[in-house]
């Protein structure tokens, strides 16, 4: 197995999240948001440089492989948060390592293992749905909190699984966003979904599916490192569908723009939050993805947030899930700076989160989902992906 290793030191107290999240522009009140039920003791209860500590966090998701760029920009949003927290409190040390699973679910299942088995008090992550669903009972049994900014796929909520949480919508939120705008803003008549076989995939298309009904004009499944997509293209285009669906990652989506592009089809393409990323348009080249619609329960950055951002990441741009990443990780650090130094009590600390986010404001119900929800529609103009609008 690949496995790549990252480890940070963070400085951390609850007391100045509120601080740190309005530097980085902050949704909520001026106050940046109130704390969560469960605070824990404060910066008076410690010495000087805050709250004192010394635990370990883990991230699991994809750092190398075909779909890397959205687990890097998960990572590069968490240290973002090591950074905010660094500052306040130097006396607070968290190391976190990250575990590269290619978003792979087979690769991160022994490494879910390998966190579990050392004494690592909480999980950013896992990344992807697939990967997700496989550790998550391994994650549960060790009573092990985990918090994704980006696995989406409804049934990981449904388990019974105590640890796990998001801290975006799921795609029974998403899919239904997608079929409105490809009814309503986009007006399409006839309607062409393809998936990619994946959990995630297959997921987010069966719910665009069934919420557009009978207008949907045909269906077809692609698998994912597929490459040649001429005959799904071709019956794109013998369909005359005005608009089509994709339930998939970038690296494929873009290849498949592409080709369609190539064969004729000038309808438009559509696709989540898997391909909400700049190597769509990489793969599409700038002229094919023209246009294109990417959807995502993730918030655009703020410019507080993507000059911190750019500075924490040698001048990289955030991208999809980066705020989330952000939320995830101060969720765990602010847990940790209030005095909840083991798995039990971070767990608790999780389950009765009640706060202002970078995000929206953050709190989870008793199977993991975050309360406030937002779907998002992008657009590629002049090689660039945009906020188009959020959908109402």
């Amino acid at each position: 197995m690949i496995r790549t290793s990252r480890t940070w030191t963070v400085a951390a107290t609850f007391t100045v999240l509120g601080l740190a999240l309005t530097a980085c522009g902050t949704s909520g009140d001026d106050n940046g948001g109130t704390e969560p039920t469960n605070s824990g003791p404060s910066s008076s209860d410690t010495t000087d440089g805050g709250a004192t500590c010394d635990a370990k966090i883990a991230f699991l998701g994809p750092q190398t492989g075909d779909y890397a760029n959205l687990g890097i920009n998960f990572t590069n949003g968490i240290q973002v948060a090591l950074a905010d927290f660094e500052k306040a409190n130097p006396n607070c040390h968290v190391t976190m390592k990250a575990f590269d699973s290619q978003g792979d679910p087979e690769k991160a299942t022994p490494l879910a293992q390998e966190i579990i088995n050392d004494d690592y008090i909480g999980v950013v992550g896992p990344t992807f749905s697939g990967e997700t669903d496989a550790t998550g009972p391994a994650f549960n049994e060790a009573g092990l909190v985990t918090v994704s900014a980006s696995a989406t796929n409804p049934d990981l909520s449904t388990n019974g699984w105590t640890t796990f949480h998001r801290v975006l919508g799921n795609d029974d939120t998403q899919a239904p966003a997608i079929a409105k705008y490809m009814q309503g803003t986009l007006g399409a008549k006839k309607i062409f979904v393809v998936d990619d076989a994946s959990e995630y995939g297959k997921g987010l298309a069966d719910g665009v599916r069934d919420d557009l009904g009978n207008l949907v004009t045909d269906n077809d499944t692609v698998q994912q490192k597929q490459t040649d997509f001429s005959a799904t293209v071709t019956k794109v285009v013998a369909s005359d569908a005005d608009a089509l669906f994709y339930g998939g990652y970038y690296a494929e989506a873009g290849l498949f723009m592409k080709q369609l592009r190539a064969g004729g089809w000038n309808g438009t393409f559509v696709s989540g939050d898997g391909s909400d990323d700049p190597g769509f348009v990489e793969a599409a080249g700038a002229a094919a993805a023209e246009g294109a619609i990417l959807t995502c329960p993730c918030a655009p950055a703020t410019p507080e947030f993507t000059a911190e951002y750019k500075s924490v990441n040698n001048g990289a741009e955030p991208g999809t899930y980066s705020a989330e990443g952000y939320d995830s990780a101060t969720v765990l650090l602010s847990g940790i700076a209030a005095g909840n130094q083991d798995r039990a009590s971070l767990l608790d600390w999780v389950n009765n989160y009640d706060a202002e986010g970078l995000t929206k404001h953050i709190k989870f119900d008793d199977t993991g989902e975050v309360a406030t929800v937002v779907i998002y529609a992008y657009i590629v103009k002049d090689g660039k992906i945009v906020l188009d609008q959020p959908i109402k």
